[in-house]
């Protein structure tokens, strides 16, 4: 499945719940719940997302050509914000990640409806996923 499949099926997931954010903070937390967790090796403070409210802990490998990633956090909201990341760009190419506009968190609402600093949070988690790709493809 390519990203913007990917994203086209969590916009309509997002737009079964019309504009209740209650349920859509519920269908986060399920995310979360659903996430498989990092190693805990790799819940080191060298990756912690920096600029996000929650601690937050980033890990990318690549395999077969694929950037996969691994997370957690300590909140149950965040958790859920990076497994939906995840859902949608681990497994594909540094390049796609990287050229990937991700457009699908504003056509959900996701950012408008975070607090702001959980918002600052989820732009720095898609600048550090982007950017691990990055450093995954130059050594690649």
């Amino acid at each position: 499945m390519t990203i913007e499949e990917i994203e086209n099926e969590i916009i309509e997931e997002f737009e079964l719940f019309d504009d209740d954010w209650t349920g859509k903070y519920e269908h986060l937390i399920d995310l979360g719940n659903q996430l498989p967790l990092i190693d805990e090796q790799n819940k080191t403070d060298d990756r912690l997302i920096k600029g996000c409210q929650s601690r937050v802990w980033l890990h990318s490998e690549l395999y077969d050509r694929k950037v996969v990633f691994t997370a957690d956090s300590d909140a149950i909201i965040t958790k859920g914000i990076v497994a939906l990341m995840i859902r949608v760009i681990s497994g594909h190419t540094s390049d796609e990640i990287i050229n990937t506009p991700l457009d699908f968190v504003n056509k959900i609402g996701l950012i408008e409806n975070l607090s702001p600093t959980r918002g600052n949070g989820l732009v720095s988690m898609i600048k550090q996923m982007k950017l691990d790709a990055m450093l995954l493809k130059s050594k690649a």
